[in-house]
């Protein structure tokens, strides 16, 4: 599981790493700031299973509902139209 999410935040990560390279940021700027994201992200995940291990079934339904969305809509509002801007039509 954790090898899939590694994977599929890193397509995401290259291009925002990219991006910020191209704004002037230097590599270890880039570095501690994909740090200080990865250990916020690690807590939130610590701190969710800790707030949410007793959560029913429908409230849980209702959280993964909504964590897909977003996830739509970061695909949707961003990673996309980058995408057809870069690579065009194909």
């Amino acid at each position: 599981m954790l090898v899939a999410v590694f994977i599929s935040n890193l397509p995401e990560s290259i291009a925002g790493s990219s991006g910020m390279r191209s704004g002037g940021w230097n590599r270890g700027k880039i570095f501690i700031f994909w740090l200080i994201i990865a250990i916020i992200c690690a807590s939130a995940t610590v701190a969710g299973y800790s707030l949410f291990a007793g959560a029913s079934p429908e409230w849980m339904s209702f959280i993964q509902a909504f964590a897909g969305g977003a996830i739509l809509m970061v695909l949707a509002n961003s990673m996309m139209p980058e995408a057809y801007e870069h690579g065009g039509k194909l």
